[in-house]
């Protein structure tokens, strides 16, 4: 596999490169399931609370594959795209990732918002 889990100090799991990425490079195509923003009061009673993604006005999401599982970074190295009409999340390299590098996207979803999230952020 191109990408593998491993243990991040203070975040848990995360998403670690097996190969090198070249900036603009696709990363992962994770597929989604989408629910209906009526039941995302459910989803935040449970653990997935903290792995869905804001999909659009009617929606979140739940990526499947690693999609669900990037940590955090004000300053990442990747960002993702929400692919609607296939219900797929594209994770794409911002710059050169090397080999074992943790590779984080911004949750804000740009990559240079450095608006505040729901947790405290360690970096």
């Amino acid at each position: 596999s191109m990408i593998t889990i491993g243990q991040t100090a203070g975040k848990g799991r995360g998403v670690f490169a097996q190969k090198q990425f070249a900036a603009n490079e696709i990363i992962e195509r994770a597929p989604v399931i989408v629910l209906p923003t009526d039941q995302e009061q459910f989803l935040d009673q449970t653990v997935l609370k903290d792995y869905y993604y804001y999909w659009n006005a009617e929606a979140v999401a739940l990526a499947l594959g690693f999609g669900s599982l990037y940590n955090h970074a004000y300053t990442p190295n990747a960002h993702y795209v929400k692919k609607q009409a296939e219900h797929m999340i594209e994770f794409i390299a911002l710059r050169t990732i090397e080999v074992d590098e943790e590779i984080t996207v911004n949750y804000n979803g740009d990559p240079t918002d450095q608006a505040l999230l729901w947790f405290h952020v360690l970096e």
